[in-house]
């Protein structure tokens, strides 16, 4: 953001007589016509996006934990990086497949005959996809459906029993990829223990804001990506969610905790970002945005000894010296209005 001062603006003397302006706001007296500017540019009819930059981490997203909801030994892990999909295996308990199905519903019940609810729908809808058939996939688990589950067991080499354990399956929303191991093969498990975490498979760039930046999180707002070569793409805000940071230092009830905002972006190149697996890399949000507004460059900005900003407008006659009101501020240029300001209008520049 750019802001008037001595850093941000070139103070230019325009006369040593004070400039005064009449009530219309235009300069009352032009200047001499052998005096040009060292260099000029025209006003121009833009959109102004003003960003702010924070530092986010380009990579899946947030690793989501996976607790395991059986007890014994760990056989068998999927591969850090792997990409798992619908009916696959992600890690295996005494030789035991855990397998991974599509859903927002987490496994809650053991699911069999004579059970209803969406979270049967949910299973019969993965049976289904996954090509077993004879069943109708609605809410309820019906003997058809625990005949199909017989055949789906008895191709992951399970116990063919015709029910299903909730530790036996994991839901995600899509496809996922391995981010981290929790355990090593050999490994005792119980309840509740972390066996693996995992992301989305999709590139995307997380962010985190204090709270008072909030205003830079608009759903569906464009950004920009500057990676570290210094190439910069673009992407929208895809996720905003309000989360609640414990420090490390801290436990128990004398815990710090800190509320943030964590930005989701998701770039429009997918291309762009593939070539690094995690980095760091600026976020540009907008902060402020002014469609279709007249600008110049700031440089061309003159102070004026009354107060406020002028412009030296350069005509083929000579050159005068307007009053304008100014806005937005954004990637060197200024928004600028007024009587006398036309789009195409040539204003004087400082040389270099």
């Amino acid at each position: 953001m750019f802001l008037l001062g001595a850093a941000g603006l070139l103070v230019v003397a325009v006369a040593a007589t004070a400039v005064t302006f009449a009530s219309d706001g235009h300069a009352d007296r032009a200047t001499s016509s052998d005096r040009r500017p060292p260099s000029s540019a025209k006003v121009t009819r833009q959109t102004l996006v003003d960003r702010e930059t924070k530092n986010g981490e380009l990579g899946y997203g947030t690793p989501r934990a996976r607790d395991s909801r059986l007890s014994g030994t760990v056989t068998w892990l999927a591969e850090g990086g792997a990409t798992v999909k619908r009916g696959k295996t992600l890690y295996r308990i005494d030789d035991e497949p855990v397998v991974l199905l599509y859903g927002g519903l987490p496994a809650y019940r053991v699911l069999r005959s004579g059970v209803s609810g969406t979270d049967v729908k949910q299973f019969e809808q993965n049976l289904a996809a996954l090509g077993h058939d004879g069943f109708t996939v609605d809410e309820d688990f019906t003997s058809a459906t625990a005949d199909a589950v017989r055949d789906w067991q008895e191709d992951l080499g399970l116990p063919e029993t015709g029910q299903v354990e909730p530790g036996r399956i994991v839901y995600a929303p899509g496809e996922v990829r391995v981010d981290s191991h929790g355990v090593e093969v050999g490994d005792t498990v119980g309840a509740g223990k972390v066996v693996l975490s995992t992301t989305g498979t999709t590139r995307l760039v997380t962010c985190t804001l204090d709270v008072e930046d909030q205003r830079l999180a608009r759903k569906g707002a464009e950004v920009t990506i500057t990676l570290p070569d210094g190439t910069r793409s673009t992407g929208k805000v895809d996720t905003v969610e309000t989360v609640v940071q414990t420090s490390a230092a801290t436990t128990g009830k004398d815990a710090e905790t800190d509320t943030k905002i964590e930005v989701t972006v998701t770039g429009d190149d997918a291309k762009a970002l593939a070539g690094y697996d995690k980095a760091a890399v600026d976020v540009g949000l907008v902060a402020s945005e002014r469609a279709d507004v007249l600008t110049v460059p700031v440089a061309a900005l003159l102070t004026l000894a009354e107060g406020g900003y002028g412009l030296e407008v350069v005509e083929e006659g000579g050159t005068r010296i307007v009053a304008v009101r100014t806005g937005l501020f954004a990637d060197g240029r200024v928004e600028v209005s007024g009587d006398a300001v036309t789009e195409g209008l040539t204003v004087g520049m400082p040389g270099d």
